[in-house]
């Protein structure tokens, strides 16, 4: 078997989840860290038994990687990701690929133009009961498509935007759409289509911070299905992110992870995930790795095998053009088109 050797660039507390992901395959080798604290890469390396480098340029001179992840502030995942497709690896980047969708048509364009793959960090596709759904809607199961909701009200409090200076602003961080609401606006992408339109508002109420705090918007897909979006870190306490599937044919409507209605025609109630793992809704790190190992170990096949990643450039751009899309509506008070 073939293991991969792979890097890591980011030693805070995202990147944890992918070392223990990396740990439990048995085709990865965590290779070589990298932080923009020196220390913390040292004690995470001597953690892990590998390597570690004082700067991401140091461990992209490594010829033996053929992995990088970057798990960074989000804000520096754009530059950082095209240094590791110049340095000739293939690339895993946690979500959001970039805080502009120009910035990720660019990585895009990187990643064909070296003949590497470009993969981005969206793990609540791999939960059982989202690739249940996508079944359903593929096998035309729930019939044509009507409507599609997404909500994520979550809660942080001031201390979490105030624990690092880049939080909460709008080029390093984003807001709720950006940073909590961007995995559900991706689920929504991928089981209802690409979007043709958007209407959005956002507002910043609870919080003393740049970027919004309370994000909304109604979608038009290009199927000409609608769509609504709600993002917020202001929910006090936080509640479960929320997803509904509404067809000619039948229903289906999910609380975090639970599915709390399920009417399709013939098709039993599948099995959510029972594990316990779901969090989120008020800590950030209240999260399981499982995910992240399944959408690694999809990865690492599909690099064996001259495939194409499950979340791809692509598809992460398209959730951040469509964030920015809301963005321009709520400056604009306007329905703005999606190329």
């Amino acid at each position: 078997m073939k293991r991969w050797n792979i890097g890591l660039i980011g030693c805070g507390g995202i990147a944890e989840f992918h070392v223990r992901a990396i740990d439990e395959l048995p085709n990865a080798r965590l290779t070589a860290v990298a932080s923009r604290t020196p220390d913390k890469a040292r004690a995470l390396a001597e953690r892990e038994g590998c390597e570690w480098a004082s700067s991401h340029e140091e461990l992209l001179a490594r010829e033996d990687l053929e992995l990088v992840i970057v798990a960074t502030s989000s804000g520096s995942h754009a530059e950082l990701g095209m240094d590791v497709l110049r340095a000739g690896k293939h690339l895993l980047v946690e979500k959001p690929m970039a805080m502009r969708a120009a910035e990720a048509a660019r990585m895009i364009e990187e990643a064909e133009r070296r003949g590497r793959t470009l993969a981005v960090i969206s793990q609540r596709r791999y939960e059982p009961q989202h690739q249940a759904i996508k079944r359903l809607l593929d096998e035309g199961a729930l019939g044509r498509l009507l409507m599609a909701e997404v909500s994520v009200p979550f809660y942080r409090d001031q201390a979490y935007y105030d624990s690092a200076p880049w939080r909460g602003t709008l080029a390093e961080d984003g807001g709720a759409l950006m940073n909590q609401g961007i995995h559900s606006i991706d689920l929504l992408l991928w089981l209802a289509g690409p979007a043709r339109s958007v209407i959005g508002k956002t507002a910043t109420l609870a919080h003393r911070m740049e970027a919004e705090d309370i994000g909304s918007a109604i979608v038009t897909f290009e199927s000409g299905a609608l769509g609504t979006i709600l993002a917020s870190t202001a929910m006090k306490p936080g509640f479960a992110a929320g997803l509904a599937l509404y067809g000619e044919r039948g229903a289906v409507k999910l609380a975090g992870p639970d599915i709390v209605h399920w009417s399709v025609p013939d098709i039993p109630e599948p099995a959510a995930d029972s594990s316990g793992h779901y969090g989120g809704t008020a800590d950030p790190l209240s999260i399981s790795h499982q995910y992240h190992r399944l959408q690694l170990a999809d990865l690492l096949t599909e690099l064996e095998q001259g495939g194409r990643p499950a979340v791809d450039g692509h598809a992460g751009r398209a959730s951040v053009a469509l964030i920015e899309g809301i963005y321009e509506s709520a400056r604009r008070g306007a329905e703005v088109a999606l190329e």
